[in-house]
């Protein structure tokens, strides 16, 4: 049948809709030929439904099968006559209703399958929505993670880990160069009372196998004095700083300064070998003396080193305890440099000379104690004191009616350097960072210390010294509303260093050969004035200073 082919249920017996198979006769031919004879001359046989099928075409006719006859029907009473009439009116209406079914299209499928559809679908949306909630909190997790992360200092900061000798950098100069990186710097400075204690603790992790995050080795640039140099290259302490020719901090260096920082693995000056360090200050040896005392005893103001040996001040003086300082004095005053080599060769008299003029000064001298010099000088158990220009000059600044000159004949020159320590000798993972080597910033810092805007503080006298570029030329002075109102020193010390003429005959001291320590040793040994402490100081000292070089060997303990 046409309606039962276009369900979407199989048709069987146990279809629910069609319970049975209803037999189609019309379904090969579904149109009905209607003869052009009119309906009153129309006779249609009695129509008879029976359950057998209907009699092929080749069959032989019946009558009761046969539907039309050729002769001229019987004469019917009208009774029969209105009978037919129903009955084919009644095929007729079988016959359309079939028709228009068969033409229709499908009924809709009952209500029971949708109302399981669409529970399933409530359910999948209900699943869909707990879904998303769970996608949602994982989402939120994960930026939380995330931002958790962002906000931790070591994904955007870089380290720079400074030590330093204390009162050698100027306050300002850490808050500006803070100010200049941004927050993406980590910086962290420590000081140290002395340039002994540096390299003490430099060189402990070494004697120790072991390193820890406090100890100046743990840190990546280090303050060192230039008189320490030597020694930390020898011992293998401090490391070199590569690729100092491609650096504009370098370039911008005086040649002075690049001769004296080019060592080789012993620490000599070698214009062939690396350069150690970068220097940050310098200063000089200088004599300070009270005004009010000379002024009151009519003497003469102190000008140069021979003022020393003069016998009005006699037992007035007081000196640091270093060797080469004192016996660099006596050299100065013979008219020879801080660094002959060979004293006998180069210096009128020899060794006598120099041994004479040495005992004459100690003499003179009341006190020779690096740590109490300045003491005496303060209460006026001494009128005069010689020293660095890094102990005086804050000294003198904190007292009255003193005045601080360099001697015309030369001084020594000292300078603040700072070093890279040897970290990536001790295999540690104490210590952070740090043994991946030093810190990206480190060029960055020393070519801020040696901008020309950092010499301001020493143009100030903030902090004593001067700026490394002011080596070969002092610029103008600073401007009196620049000095805040304090009274300038009194002496010949321009910007924190010596006259452009004097400084001409300043100089480094460069490391001693083992025959020049030789002659140091003896002509110390050879006074004998303890009531000085001389020989109790220098001697230690010298011996100090020969177990660094390591020529002095058990004789000398």
């Amino acid at each position: 049948m046409a309606l039962l082919l276009q369900t979407r249920y199989a048709l069987s017996v146990c279809s629910p809709r069609y319970p049975y198979h209803f037999p189609n006769p019309y379904y090969r031919n579904p149109f009905l030929i209607i003869p052009t004879k009119s309906l009153s001359s129309f006779h249609a046989s009695p129509i008879a439904f029976s359950a057998h099928p209907t009699p092929s075409r080749g069959s032989p006719p019946s009558p009761t099968a046969s539907a039309f006859h050729c002769e001229p029907p019987p004469q019917t009473p009208p009774i029969k006559a209105v009978a037919g009439l129903a009955a084919s009116a009644l095929l007729f209406l079988c016959i359309g209703v079939r028709l228009c079914l068969a033409s229709s299209p499908p009924s809709p499928l009952p209500a029971g399958p949708p109302v399981v559809q669409e529970d399933q679908t409530v359910q999948d949306d209900h699943d869909g929505r707990k879904q998303d909630d769970k996608d949602t909190v994982v989402d939120k997790e994960l930026e939380e993670a995330f931002n958790t992360w962002k906000s931790k200092s070591f994904a955007l900061t870089v380290p720079l880990k400074v030590v330093a000798l204390r009162g050698s950098i100027p306050p300002s100069w850490i808050k500006d160069f803070i100010n200049c990186q941004g927050r993406r710097m980590k910086f962290n400075v420590k000081y140290y009372a002395s340039l002994e204690s540096i390299f003490s603790d430099l060189t402990i992790p070494f004697t120790k196998g072991k390193i820890g995050p406090a100890s100046a080795l743990a840190a990546d640039i280090v303050g060192i004095g230039d008189s320490w140099l030597k020694y930390a290259i020898k011992q293998a302490i401090i490391e070199p700083i590569r690729d100092v020719e491609d650096q504009e901090w370098f370039k911008s260096l005086n040649d002075k300064w690049k001769v004296y920082l080019r060592r080789n693995s012993e620490g000599e000056i070698d214009p062939k070998g690396d350069t150690w360090a970068a220097p940050y200050r310098w200063g000089c040896m200088v004599i300070a003396y009270k005004t009010n005392k000379f002024q009151e005893h009519k003497l003469a103001p102190v000008e140069d080193w021979a003022d020393l040996w003069r016998p009005d001040l006699a037992g007035r003086i007081s000196m640091v305890d270093s060797p080469r300082e004192v016996v660099g004095a006596v050299l100065k005053y013979m008219g020879t440099s801080y660094n002959t080599i060979d004293i006998n060769a180069e210096v009128n008299g020899g060794r006598d000379a120099v041994k004479h003029n040495l005992a004459l000064l100690a003499k003179q001298v009341r006190l020779f104690d690096s740590s109490n010099y300045l003491k005496a000088f303060g209460v006026g158990d001494v009128w005069v004191a010689v020293g660095w220009s890094s102990d005086i000059i804050p000294a003198a600044k904190r007292l009255s009616n003193v005045a601080v000159v360099v001697p015309k004949s030369g001084a020594s020159l000292w300078a603040d350097l700072w070093a890279i320590p040897a970290a990536s000798r001790i295999e540690t993972s104490r210590i952070g960072g740090r043994v991946r080597g030093p810190s990206p910033l480190i060029h960055q810092w020393i070519e801020f210390c040696l901008q020309s805007a950092r010499a301001l503080p020493f143009k100030q006298e903030v902090i004593p010294g001067a700026s490394p570029s002011n080596l070969q030329s002092h610029l103008a002075n600073v401007p009196i509303e620049l000095t805040n109102g304090r009274p300038k020193l009194k002496g010949n010390l321009v910007d924190g260093a010596p006259p452009p003429d004097i400084l001409e005959r300043c100089e480094f001291l460069e490391p001693l050969s083992n025959s020049t320590l030789s002659d140091y040793h003896w002509l110390i040994t050879s006074i004998h004035e303890p009531s000085h402490g001389l020989i109790h100081k220098m001697y230690h000292n010298i011996i100090s200073l020969a177990k660094f070089s390591g020529w002095f060997n058990s004789k000398l303990t």
